[in-house]
């Protein structure tokens, strides 16, 4: 709406300028561009120390992999239009001219040129994570007790007798260990919630005090089972795309910007990423049927008529969004005899 009121000032400000004024005018014909405005889901995601070891205490299996992932989301095209600097005509108003003339802008069959609306670009990238984020998870502490058995020889009448001595060591855990014990921290957790929730304890909660028993037993297991099942930082990007169709091409498949696990949303002409294409197929215009000509000859005013076009974006064979857009540059070309604007 912000659009069409704009667009509707512009007009009425060219037709109150312009409508009293005589002698040479140079305008521009139109052309769409495409704005593909894209919304994508950041997932940065940060595997557990003991991801490989969630299968064998916890029965299901973890992600092992860190990375970061992008998932489109929504994508919007909105045409606008904008003068074509390689279609700039002159000329020149007679003194009876109609404002029907200034009216073609109203039609959108003339564009004001030198408007531009500058759109100001932003580059949002959320942290990366890190190992250092599971750094004050795992209370248990990272030395254990292990029992060595040693023999030593005692003399006896029958000779030299080898007996066993047990010595206490402490050792450092290891992966293996660690887990275990995490594993079962969150066994314990989860029994204790259920004693606490049926009453099968001997401390006695009620009303707020029983929300925030479990509440904070939730939150520890929580962050147990992140050890094993990683983290991640689910964040929004949203970029916009200008795509402007040219008429010399044959096939008109352009791609229209790429998503990077790496990067991102990048434009078409980054070298990385997967691309989203763009598809147009322009629906045929039926050929003018002529009429008697009136009148003298006259300078003519040239004006363009939109192609209805078919928009498709499609990623590896996937179809994501499909409309039907008018285009004025893929359209054609026509003339207006200026006589038939002059007021009579």
């Amino acid at each position: 709406m912000k659009r069409i009121l704009f667009a509707l000032s512009l007009w009425l400000f060219c037709f109150q300028n312009l409508s009293a004024q005589t002698g040479a005018v140079v305008y521009s014909l139109p052309k769409t561009t495409v704005r593909i405005q894209v919304e994508a889901q950041r997932e940065a995601f940060t595997a557990g120390p003991y991801a490989a070891y969630a299968q064998k205490y916890l029965g299901v299996a973890a992600r092992t992999q860190s990375g970061t992932t992008y998932t489109l989301r929504q994508i919007k095209v909105t045409p606008y239009v904008e003068a074509d600097p390689k279609a700039r005509y002159a000329v020149t108003i007679p003194e009876k001219a109609s404002t029907g003339f200034l009216q073609l802008c109203t039609q959108g069959l003339v564009a004001m040129a030198d408007n531009y609306t500058g759109q100001p670009a932003a580059w949002r990238f959320a942290p990366q994570a890190g190992a250092e984020r599971f750094e004050g998870i795992d209370p248990l502490g990272n030395l254990g007790s292990e029992t060595t058995t040693l023999y030593k020889a005692v003399r006896t009448d029958e000779g030299y007798e080898r007996v066993p001595v047990t010595q206490d060591n402490v050792v450092e855990k290891s992966a293996d260990r660690k887990a275990a014990d995490a594993a079962a921290v969150i066994f314990s957790l989860r029994e204790k919630r259920q004693q606490i929730a049926t009453g099968d304890t001997d401390a006695t909660f009620s009303g707020e005090a029983l929300q925030a028993a479990i509440d904070e037993i939730t939150r520890l297991e929580e962050r147990y089972l992140s050890l094993f099942y990683g983290i991640s930082d689910i964040s929004t990007v949203e970029k916009s795309f200008d795509l402007t169709p040219e008429k010399e091409s044959k096939d008109q498949r352009y791609t229209a910007f790429r998503i990077s696990d790496k990067e991102g949303l990048l434009p078409a002409s980054a070298n990385e990423g997967r691309a989203v294409t763009a598809e147009l197929q322009v629906e045929p215009l039926a050929a003018p049927e002529m009429v008697a000509e009136r009148g003298k000859e006259s300078v003519a005013v040239r004006y363009r008529i939109p192609a209805v076009t078919r928009l498709r974006l499609v990623q590896d064979g996937k179809l994501l969004l499909e409309s039907r857009i008018p285009v004025y540059q893929l359209g054609e070309d026509a003339s207006l005899p200026l006589n038939l604007l002059l007021n009579r």
